[in-house]
């Protein structure tokens, strides 16, 4: 049965004029959890991400850790544009600019809640997206290998609370709690994708300021 790792990207550059790069930090966290996959022993692994540059340069430094590079990326795998979509909810361009942390992600959990309870054409297409490019991805691996999958975290909730039939309030609390290189597990069997684990950090735990969420 193959075994789908989603590894969320280390931490991006949040409050700076380029999100989209991971910090040394966020580096650092790749690297630990490349050699977390790699201690549990991914069996003859391929690394896949989405385009962006802080989820190809997740794949590259995790896929250093388990010896090979990635093989693909894949759009489906991307993050929404949480700050141009916070943007247009508060009405003007910029409206981001300067925001707390915790400010965004209240405006966010909005913005998510509306998408989700309005069926709104653009969530349904981002999470069936990727729930049918992990579908695929799935049926393409070679007998006794795994997948690693460099994405981000609302695209992670997405296919959970999918799987797990959550509502609205349960995705975006799954989002809300996403912790930068963190492995969420899925297993590939006759019936589908099924969840193992969500979110597991407990390589990020060893020392104060490892662990972030943005």
């Amino acid at each position: 049965m193959p075994v789908l790792y989603l590894l969320r990207h280390g931490q991006a550059s949040f409050g700076s004029a380029d999100y989209d790069n991971l910090s040394d930090l966020g580096r650092r966290q790749a690297r630990l959890a490349g050699d977390e996959l790699a201690r549990r022993g991914v069996r003859t692994p391929w690394i896949v991400s989405g385009t962006l540059r802080r989820q190809r340069d997740t794949a590259a430094l995790a896929g250093a850790a388990l010896g090979v590079e990635p093989r693909a990326t894949d759009a489906r795998y991307d993050e929404f544009d949480a700050h141009g979509s916070v943007d247009a909810h508060l009405g003007r361009a910029g409206a981001t600019d300067g925001m707390s942390s915790v400010e965004f992600q209240r405006h966010l959990d909005d913005v998510m809640e509306k998408w989700i309870d309005g069926e709104s054409p653009f969530w349904e297409s981002f999470a069936g997206g990727a729930l049918a490019a992990l579908g695929e991805l799935a049926a393409s691996l070679p007998r006794g290998s795994d997948a690693v999958v460099a994405t981000s975290a609302g695209l992670t909730a997405a296919v959970v609370g999918r799987l797990l039939g959550a509502d609205a309030a349960g995705i975006i609390s799954l989002n809300r709690v996403s912790v930068n290189a963190s492995v969420t597990t899925l297993a590939a069997g006759s019936r589908g994708l099924s969840v193992v684990t969500f979110n597991d950090h407990a390589h990020l735990r060893g020392e104060p300021g490892l662990r972030t969420s943005r």
